[in-house]
């Protein structure tokens, strides 16, 4: 007796960050199952291509975004997860900041749009389940490799650099402590322009140094927070 027949979709889970908000980019579905239900942006894998270049497609497709990072997520297996089926679906998490695409729906999907990560609508599928996955890992992550930066514009503020973390991590932050640590990486170059933020003194701006980073991967050192 044959197995029954098994699909491989992919979903993203694709985090936005701005002005303190972290956000979620959601697409609303223009067919069954679930039709008119927010979900992920994903879909099935064709035959002809790997898992990455069909998350890079669905993207594409559903939201007209193109992803600078993009890493494998999990596996989601459970049996009755989609009622067409037998259906497998492998994650993706990326990070984005939403002001750097003009969104745009197309195929199967009615519009795209981003979401408050504290307050999304009613989710098709088991999507909820990977989100949370996903803002586990999100913010495991952020605490020994320094992926936040790519929310941030090319120069911004310490100010800016503990909101985004604190916006991740989801609580505060204990700031002394924060810039202290921070710092003593030697990651981040102060330049010499400042910015006005409120009242009180301008702001020094600050860049991050990837360059240094990579050597430090090099020596086997790591970033930890």
């Amino acid at each position: 007796m044959s197995s029954p027949k098994k699909y491989i979709t992919v979903d993203a889970v694709v985090f936005g960050y701005e002005e303190g908000n972290l956000s979620l980019l959601l697409v609303k579905r223009g067919i069954e199952p679930f039709k008119g239900r927010w979900a992920l942006p994903g879909g099935f894998v064709n035959d002809n291509e790997s898992l990455e270049n069909a998350v890079e497609r669905e993207l594409n497709e559903e939201a007209g975004i193109t992803l600078k990072y993009l890493e494998q997520l999990y596996t989601f297996g459970e049996p009755s997860r989609d009622p067409r089926g037998r259906v497998i679906s492998v994650a993706y998490l990326g990070l984005v900041r939403p002001d750097a695409f003009e969104l745009s729906a197309s195929t199967d999907v009615i519009e795209a749009d981003w979401f408050n990560i504290n307050d999304l609508p009613k989710l098709a599928f088991d999507h909820k389940s990977i989100i949370d996955k996903a803002l586990e890992r999100l913010r495991a992550k952020i605490t020994y490799q320094p992926i936040g930066f790519e929310l941030l514009n090319t120069t911004f503020s310490f100010s800016e650099l503990e909101r985004l973390y604190s916006s991740l991590l989801g609580r505060p932050i204990d700031r002394r402590n924060f810039r202290k640590k921070i710092m003593s990486f030697g990651l981040l170059t102060q330049l010499s322009e400042k910015r006005k933020e409120g009242p009180g003194r301008p702001a020094s701006l600050f860049q991050f140094d990837e360059d240094r980073y990579k050597t430090y991967l090099e020596k086997g050192l790591y970033f930890e927070l």
